[in-house]
């Protein structure tokens, strides 16, 4: 089984919008993948933010139950797979955590593209959907390059 861990600043926005659409798709497409979220400077327990839960919402998703919480040595090395938001996640977390640098990619460059994912926080819910649409298309993608290397 895959272990997938998606990594972003505040663990309230693109993290856990990842997280619900990956397993959705996850299902989809038949993958056995255990899938969880973390922030590099999360609060811990906060709530997924407002326009995150919307986003989510019109697509059948929920993040109601959705806790924030600090990305940890033990998640990272459980993971199979550490897909970060931005360059900046991925170079925090190879700094702090150099053993497992090799598994540390961001969802962009894991997809084949190589920019960052834009933090949504504090903005319109059309900014959330825009972040959401593109977190979709980017794992719809990892999806297929997952299942082509089983």
């Amino acid at each position: 089984m895959h272990k997938i861990l998606f990594v972003c600043t505040g663990n309230t926005c693109r993290s856990p919008m990842a997280e619900v659409i990956a397993k959705e798709i996850f299902i989809k497409s038949n993958l056995n993948a255990e899938v969880f979220s973390a922030g590099v400077s999360a609060w811990a327990e906060q709530p997924a933010s407002r326009n995150a839960l919307s986003a989510m919402e019109e697509w059948g998703l929920s993040l109601t139950s959705h806790r924030a919480c600090l990305a940890s040595k033990k998640q990272v090395k459980d993971a199979n797979l550490v897909l970060t938001m931005t360059s900046s996640h991925k170079m925090m977390l190879a700094s702090d955590y150099p053993k497992f640098k090799n598994k540390i990619f961001t969802l962009c460059e894991y997809a084949g593209s190589g920019k960052d994912i834009s933090d949504p926080f504090g903005g319109s819910l059309e900014e959330y959907r825009s972040c959401a649409n593109e977190i979709r298309s980017l794992l719809e993608i990892i999806a297929e390059k997952i299942k082509r290397t089983k």
